[in-house]
Parts: structure tokens; C-alpha cells; sequence
């Protein structure tokens, strides 16, 4: 869904619920009150859809106007054991009537649908929070399988918490006794009636949702009739039951953003579509070669849809005939991606090499997640940066990108695609799954706003010899950057070889001769050195400070959010945040030199901390986390007051 705002504004970023005020209903009618955000989090069995029911929710925020960010939050077993902690699905929404960058440290709102989703998600909850769990689904049974010998709901340990215990299964049930289904067909709707419990708790609108089930299940019109009627049971359940005495307002964001068209969108959505721009920019038909792989998938099956625009999707067998695939699209003219995530990077990195030798564009998008080997296939981490950078053979550079917000997935593939263009080079953009499968408003650029990326290919000879002859050398370089021309195959007179093993400089012939060796790994290496990247800006609002943090990738939401805290109380501190990670920004050793300490948060044991000591040695302090999640902005935050204060 799309909104449309008018007017820009700078707020500060917070974790707590802050009551604006209340607005009193006339006599009989409920209170309402307003707040200036909201962290909800929804969490089920896997099989009770909490992460349509988040997405639902997110959608009809977004189309209201407020500024969000969500993190879904699943299981990687295709489907883990009904009702245990392993197969607990969750989805956290934050939304706001001001600019906030994370999905929020601790959740106000609770929705448990069985023991397991409370049990796997109290501990994150705040003194005061308000707990909704399915109480049909507490039985005995269901409470041993996850370790609990006495009931939460009756044993007081949920004492702190306002409780709200709803029948979702029974009330649902009964709500769609006029449709012919069976017990467990009505049951499935469960999520739909707290999702409408939920719309009214917090005013969300309700008309996108009902179209979205009657496209959802157009075929199956009986069962879109009884979602929807699930959705407005919970929807008067919540204006008619006295257990909600309250429910909350959360004003539109329009002064939080800049003037444009917004939509709701996710990492993936945003890079596939960045893809999709930066191929329409160039004039050049896009090719996707890919194996699927968690949490990649989602730009395949995006970009799959996309044939109208020139898009050519390929999936392999396997990792290495997808980057092969990608690789032979690029020598053949196409702007050339291949998406996977760590792993896949692994088995891809031979290909990777000779692209490097062959010296052809290509994007190679590698999504992060937890590791090694299989790891943590649903989690997220930024563990990849130094298999980027160094993982294969020999001599290899390979720029790298990465974007820091959902949103920005579409500014990093454009930029991940004027190098690998320009310079005639593979590029690594890393994303990872918290930027992946998370969401943010994003406004939709305008046409005249996207860089030109045109592309001039080889016409025809580009030397002339001793004798006069004209001839087409592939590795004559351009002065300026370094590249060699782009020859697409067929064009009369550009016949050439490629191939993996060492090319003479010009030429392109083999050569064994080590002096050409050595010129052409040098080269290869200033081609990339040379790169030229936007100087890096550092936000030092008075320039007296005398720590600053350094980041990287998805990072930039909890780290901007901890930033804001602290000089919120008073305290000084700088801050950068790095997209392009190799080569970096011209500008980056003497923003270094400026700064007593340098504090840099990873989701990983260091890496750019260990590259910025090697490169200009400096004492990063590096705040690594390696738990499957993203930073919390209180725990940041509480990091670099110490780092101040210390």
C-alpha cells in the first residue's frame, strides 16, 4: 500500500511506551488513549500464521500513515514440532507518529497463542506489558510439553503483566457456525480474529485487509468469507468485552517524512527492485542466475514476475551452475546477479575468481545469515564480511557494498551496479535476513532521481600496430578506470579469448610470463583501489566529541537509535556508518585520526574492527553479537556510554 506525505521533520528515536494523552468517550463508550508508539509482537506455532497476521497489521499501519519496522522472527524446520519452543513463530511490529529506526527493544503487546509462544517470549517483556494468550490453547498437555508444571495464567507469575485471557479458538469457532466447515478448518481463522481484536485495540484500518482476503482466496470464496467474518468477530469482541477497557491511538507519521509517495517494503522487495531500476537504467536486459536458499529466496521469486521488464530468471540446479549461468549472462551483455547467502557464497567463490580474471560486471548478493555451514538458516548475522573480501584463490578484490535499512537495499543495488558496470568487476552486496525479511516505509524515487548507468560496449579495433593493422585488444584499459572494454560475443572483429588462466596485458593471449603476472594482479588490485566512492559523512553535531562509532550494514538502526539516547541525556558522541567496505571511503583514516576511541558493533567475532586496525592502525574496540539477532538500542546504548565514560 502506498500513502502520501507533505511535510519533513526530525524526531528522536525511543524504546519506551509514552502516553500523549487520553481522549474521553461519551457515557458508555470506551476510553481511548493516545500514544506515540507501539511495539507489538504476535507469536504461534509456526502453523498459526502469525507472519501473515504481522504482515497484515504492518500493511494496514503503513497505509495509515505511521512510520514503522518490523522483525519477523521463525523457525528454519520446514515445520517443527506443533506446539514446542523450537517451532515458535514470531513477528514484532514498532510503529510511531515520528521517525524510528528498529523494531524495538522490548514488546508492549503480547499476543501468545499457545504456552510455547508465551514461554519462548515473556522474558523479553516489560514490567507493565499486556499479555493476550489464547487460553484454549493452555492445556495441561500443551503446558508439560514446554516445562511448565503449574499454569501461568493462574499461578501468579504473570502478576507484573496485564493479562488478558481470551477463548481465540472457541470464540473464532462460534463466530463461524454459519459457514460449513469443519472444527479444524474454523480453527485456522484463529489468527484472523486476534488480528481483528488487534485492528481494534490500536484503530487500524480494516478495508485493505478484507480485499487482501477476498484476492488471497478468490478461488475459495466460502473460505475468504469466513476469514473475514473471523476478522470482525475480533473486531466487536474487542469494542464489546469488558477485559478491554482501552483502546490506543498512534497519529500518522507525516511530519517524520520527506514529501513523496510511500510504501510499505521489505529488504529483498527493495533489492529486487533495485535490480529491476539499475537494468532499466543501463539499458540492459537483467538475468538472475540462483539456487534458492534461506534468506535469499524472496528476490528470486520476486524477480520472476518481472518478464515485462526485461528480466531473465534462471534457477539452477545448484550454486555454482547459478553464478556459472549469471557469469556466461554477462559475458553476453546482461547486467548479471546471483543471489545466495553464506553457504552458497562457498561454493560460488571459484566462479567469483574467474570473474575476476575475466574481469565482466556481475552482482553477487549474499544475504547473511548465522553460521558456519548450515547454522541458523532463519537468523540473521553479518558473519560474511571477510569471505567477501578474501575468500579465494590468489589474488581476487572484489568491491563490496551494503546497504543499512530495508529501504536503502534499493539505493545499494543501483550503487552495487554502477561499480560492477563501470569498472568491469563482480560486486558483493551484503544484506543479511534482519534487512531481508524486515520492513520500513520507503518513499518510491522518481524517475529523474535514478543515476545513468549507460553502458558504451566495444564497436570495433582499439589498437593499431606497429604495421598499421588495426586490431581489438580485450585488455586495453581505459585510463581513467582501469576496465577493459565489454565485446559482446558476435560483434564482427571483437573475436577474443577468455578464459581462467593469466592473460597477457592488450592482448589477452595466456601468458606464463611472470612479469606480466605480476603487472596484471597489480592492476587488477589498483582497478579496484582506485574506485571512486562518496567520502563518508560523519554525524558530530557540535564536533566535540571524542568517541565515535563505526558500522556497517544492518547495524545502522540500533546504533543511530543508541546515538540518539545518549546525547538525548547529555552525552557526546560521533557517528559513521559505512556502505562501501572495500575500497573504503577516501575520507575514512581521517575521520579516524580525529577520534580518541573508535567503537565498532558487529554481528559477528569483529571482522571490520580486525580490517580497520590491519588498514589504518587504529585501536577499533569492536562489540560483537552473535545470537541470531540484531542489536537492541538499550543495550548499545548502555555499550557506549561506558566506551565515553571509560
Amino acid at each position: 500500500m502506498t500513502s502520501q506525505v507533505s511535510s519533513p521533520a526530525e524526531q528522536a528515536d525511543g524504546t519506551d511506551e509514552t502516553v500523549v494523552g487520553a481522549q474521553r468517550k461519551p457515557a458508555g463508550a470506551k476510553d481511548v488513549r493516545r500514544l506515540d508508539r507501539v511495539i507489538i509482537r504476535f507469536a504461534g506455532d509456526s502453523g498459526d500464521g502469525m507472519q501473515l497476521t504481522g504482515d497484515r497489521f504492518t500493511s494496514e499501519t503503513a497505509s495509515f500513515g505511521n512510520d514503522l519496522s518490523t522483525l519477523p522472527n521463525f523457525p528454519a524446520e520446514i515445520r517443527a514440532p506443533a506446539g514446542t519452543l523450537p517451532g515458535v513463530s514470531s513477528f514484532q511490529l514498532h510503529f510511531a507518529d515520528h521517525d524510528i529506526l528498529t523494531p524495538g527493544d522490548a514488546p508492549n503487546v503480547l499476543v501468545a497463542m499457545n504456552p510455547a509462544a508465551l514461554k519462548a517470549n515473556v522474558g523479553d517483556l516489560p514490567r507493565g506489558a499486556e499479555i493476550i494468550v489464547n487460553t484454549d490453547e493452555f492445556t495441561r498437555r500443551a503446558m508439560q510439553k514446554v516445562g511448565y508444571d503449574t499454569s501461568p495464567l493462574e499461578d501468579g507469575s504473570l502478576d507484573g503483566y496485564r493479562l488478558h485471557p481470551v477463548p481465540l479458538t472457541t470464540l473464532t469457532v462460534e463466530a463461524l457456525t454459519e459457514f460449513d466447515l469443519s472444527r479444524k478448518e474454523a480453527e485456522r481463522s484463529k489468527n484472523m480474529f486476534a488480528l481483528g481484536l488487534l485492528s481494534w485495540m490500536y484503530h487500524r484500518p480494516t478495508e485493505g485487509t478484507e480485499k487482501f482476503l477476498k484476492s488471497k482466496f478468490a478461488k475459495k470464496p466460502d473460505i475468504a468469507a469466513a476469514n473475514i467474518a473471523a476478522f470482525r468477530a475480533g473486531w466487536n469482541f474487542g469494542e464489546t468485552t469488558e477485559d478491554f477497557a482501552v483502546s490506543y491511538e498512534v497519529a500518522p507519521a507525516g511530519s517524520a517524512f520527506e514529501p513523496g509517495t510511500y510504501r510499505n517494503i521489505s529488504g529483498n522487495l527493495a533489492l529486487a527492485y533495485g535490480l529491476i531500476a539499475a537494468s532499466r537504467q543501463a539499458d540492459l536486459p537483467l538475468f538472475l542466475g540462483s539456487y534458492p536458499i534461506t534468506p535469499a529466496s524472496d528476490i528470486l521469486h520476486e524477480l520472476s514476475k518481472h518478464k515485462n521488464f526485461g528480466v531473465r530468471t534462471f534457477q539452477a540446479e545448484d550454486e555454482i551452475a547459478g553464478i556459472g549461468a549469471a557469469l556466461g549472462a554477462a559475458f553476453g551483455g546482461s547486467l548479471a546477479v546471483t543471489t545466495t547467502s553464506g553457504p552458497g557464497v562457498a561454493l560460488k567463490s571459484e566462479t567469483i575468481g574467474l570473474a575476476v580474471s575475466l574481469e565482466l560486471p556481475l552482482l553477487v548478493v549474499d544475504i547473511q545469515r548465522g553460521g558456519p555451514s548450515t547454522g541458523l538458516p532463519t537468523k540473521t548475522e553479518q558473519a560474511d564480511l571477510l569471505q567477501a573480501m578474501y575468500g579465494r584463490n590468489g589474488e581476487a578484490p572484489v568491491p563490496v557494498v551494503a546497504p543499512r535499512t530495508p529501504g536503502d537495499c534499493f539505493d545499494a543495488a543501483l550503487e552495487a551496479a554502477r561499480i560492477a558496470l563501470t569498472y568491469r568487476t563482480p560486486v558483493f552486496l551484503l544484506s543479511d535476513g534482519y534487512l531481508a525479511n524486515g520492513s520500513e516505509p520507503w518513499r518510491i524515487p522518481e524517475p529523474d532521481e535514478l543515476p545513468d548507468l549507460a553502458v558504451q560496449f566495444a564497436q570495433g579495433p582499439n589498437h593499431t600496430l606497429d604495421d598499421g593493422t588495426e586490431v581489438f585488444w580485450p585488455y586495453q584499459r581505459d585510463p581513467h578506470t582501469l576496465a577493459r572494454p565489454w565485446a559482446v560475443p558476435g560483434t564482427p572483429g571483437l573475436e577474443h579469448r577468455i578464459g581462467g588462466i593469466e592473460k597477457q596485458d592488450g592482448t589477452g593471449n595466456i601468458s606464463y610470463d611472470p612479469a606480466n603476472h605480476d603487472f596484471m594482479v597489480r592492476t587488477r588490485q589498483a582497478k579496484i583501489d582506485g574506485i571512486e566512492v562518496p567520502a563518508l559523512d560523519v554525524d558530530d553535531p557540535d564536533g566535540g566529541a571524542r568517541t565515535l562509532v563505526l558500522g556497517w550494514g544492518s547495524t545502522y538502526g540500533p546504533i543511530t537509535a543508541a546515538v540518539r539516547r545518549i546525547r538525548k541525556e547529555g552525552g557526546r558522541i560521533a557517528q559513521a556508518h559505512l556502505r562501501h567496505l572495500n575500497p573504503f571511503p577516501p575520507n575514512l583514516g581521517e575521520i579516524l585520526d580525529r577520534y580518541d576511541k573508535v567503537v565498532v558493533p558487529e554481528m559477528n567475532l569483529g571482522q571490520l574492527a580486525t580490517l580497520i586496525r590491519a588498514k589504518y592502525l587504529v585501536d577499533a574496540r569492536s562489540h560483537n553479537q552473535v545470537n541470531g539477532m540484531p542489536f537492541k538500542a538499550e543495550q548499545l546504548a548502555a555499550v557506549l556510554k561506558e566506551a565515553i565514560d571509560g
